[in-house]
């Protein structure tokens, strides 16, 4: 995580941040959270009830050997370290949506997925002068470093208004 003096450390409690506060090319990890079991079948009975990733005996069978989590589940858990420790209470303004989001590895219960988010591009509004589009890349990796999930997300975000001129 980056830390210099000046910039606000984006895993802090203190979420006062701006479009200003997000530099092109910096990368924060965002924590880590581990995949509850239960939690993770619940989730995809609810929303994605495919048999790989709520029975156990066809998911055995099949070509990942185990119940694995939907991809929409693990896009959730990062969503949440995502808001809490990248968006600003103060100046997000929603997303339009997502440039991309790629599943590369499974997911299972007990895995510790570390998130970590790059700011790729900012671009201030022309039309609207109070805000502006942070596009962000993150990357989901599991305990063994390897790279289970990538999202290109793109965030409107507020200027300071102390700062408009």
């Amino acid at each position: 995580m980056n830390n210099e003096e000046g910039e606000k450390a984006f895993t802090a409690l203190d979420k006062e941040r701006y479009f200003e506060d997000y530099i092109e090319g910096k990368s924060y990890e965002l924590g880590e959270v581990t995949v509850d079991y239960d939690e993770m079948v619940e989730f995809s009975r609810r929303f994605d009830p495919q048999a790989m990733h709520i029975d156990e005996k066809e998911a055995l069978a099949g070509p990942f050997k185990g119940i694995i989590a939907s991809g929409w589940f693990t896009t959730s858990l990062a969503m949440k370290l995502f808001v809490c420790h990248y968006l600003s209470d103060v100046s997000s303004m929603a997303s339009p949506g997502l440039d991309g989001l790629k599943w590369l590895h499974p997911v299972r219960g007990g895995d510790k997925l570390k998130v970590t988010a790059t700011v790729k591009q900012t671009l201030r509004s022309r039309s609207k002068p109070d805000r502006g589009v942070v596009k962000t890349f993150l990357e989901v990796k599991n305990q063994n470093g390897i790279l289970v999930m990538t999202i290109d997300g793109v965030n409107m975000v507020a200027l300071n208004p102390d700062k408009l001129s």
